[in-house]
């Protein structure tokens, strides 16, 4: 089938700037393992905010997309690609599954080149790596699927790839936004106790404690390193950070027990570092980072999906809040000052 030959994007031309909503034009061909997908919702992650702002330096790719979880449609396939066909539901991911991991697209934009990694979803279409994608039943909620492309399948793998997190362990989760949720869900999951959730937003801790968070945290207005030894008696066996705040790593490494794991989802700023004594760590303690939960999408998207059809998870829940493209700047804001709680949804 024909291709498009373009389409709209939000478009990343300067860092800590809004989004330009712009016209794109595509290649006119398909590469080895590129599929050509028609991207009906993405999620808004906390990445992309990352991106924006610069936290790992000066980006050397500008202009360039965003967005790495999402939904679509395959319209075309490249040579070589054969896990997915055109028709097929796909969920976008930024984690490698199963496929070529292909050259990224070229695109363009006003005479510019525009840059795009393996995935891009802040966009109308997308030409994807056949790895980035995982299909999905025709039949599927695709609003819903978005999430499995990161929020679902990354909080969930912490808490069972990287936490380790068992029946009756207690758990602190710092930082209650849409991978935070989802490692709440996850820990509620596994019967963790206690779980306590720590935000700065009181909509995000009243929709953690939907989520399944057992005590609840403003670290705005109360003593959060207090309030949480109160709550546990003593120390954590698991502290999960999706700040990427020093000091709130440091708080954890602190709080978790001699044998306690300290997993790190959030990034800390470049030149932000930490300071820990490490004697700890040669007596079983365990400081660790979160690779997107270490998900295989193949096999977790799947599994997860099935849960949720079961009722299992709360998924719908988690979208607080919808938009089109032109409103996904409205958006981010809203993510900046916490008046969204959960994932805001783009409708493409």
């Amino acid at each position: 089938m024909d291709i498009p030959r373009d389409m709209k994007a939000a478009i990343l031309v300067e860092q800590r700037q809004p989004l330009v909503i712009g016209e794109i034009a595509l290649p006119s061909t398909l590469d080895v393992g590129q599929v050509m997908v028609r991207v009906h919702f993405s999620g808004i992650c906390g990445s992309q905010l990352g991106e924006i702002d610069g936290a790992k330096g000066p980006d050397k790719f500008l202009p360039h997309l965003l967005g790495h979880e999402g939904s679509g449609t395959v319209l075309a396939i490249g040579p070589g690609v054969r896990h997915v066909a055109p028709g097929d539901k796909v969920v976008l991911h930024w984690r490698k599954g199963l496929g070529i991991d292909c050259a990224p697209p070229a695109y363009s934009w006003e005479g510019r080149k525009v840059n795009a990694g393996w995935v891009t979803t802040f966009n109308e279409y997308a030409i994807v790596a056949e790895n980035r994608l995982t299909r999905i039943p025709p039949d599927s909620d695709l609003e819903v699927a978005a999430l499995f492309g990161c929020a679902v399948t990354t909080g969930f793998g912490v808490v069972v790839n990287n936490a380790r997190l068992t029946i009756g362990e207690s758990v602190v989760v710092y930082g209650a936004g849409g991978v935070g949720l989802n490692i709440v869900q996850a820990a509620a999951l596994v019967s963790a106790w206690p779980i306590i959730a720590v935000d700065l937003h009181d909509n995000r801790l009243a929709l953690a404690g939907r989520m399944g968070a057992t005590h609840l945290i403003n670290a705005k207005t109360e003593d959060a390193p207090a309030r949480i030894a109160e709550i546990l008696g003593g120390q954590t066996d698991v502290f999960i950070d999706n700040t990427g705040n020093p000091e709130i790593i440091q708080l954890g490494y602190a709080i978790a027990k001699p044998q306690g794991r300290v997993v790190l989802v959030g990034v800390p700023k470049k030149g932000a570092d930490i300071r820990i004594h490490s004697l700890q760590l040669h007596f079983g303690k365990v400081l660790t980072g979160s690779h997107g939960g270490e998900a295989v999408p193949e096999i977790d998207i799947p599994r997860y999906q099935t849960l949720h059809e079961r009722g299992r998870l709360r998924l719908d829940e988690l979208i607080t809040r919808r938009c089109d493209l032109d409103g996904i700047n409205d958006a981010i804001a809203g993510m900046r000052d916490g008046s969204i709680a959960g994932r805001c949804m783009v409708a493409l």
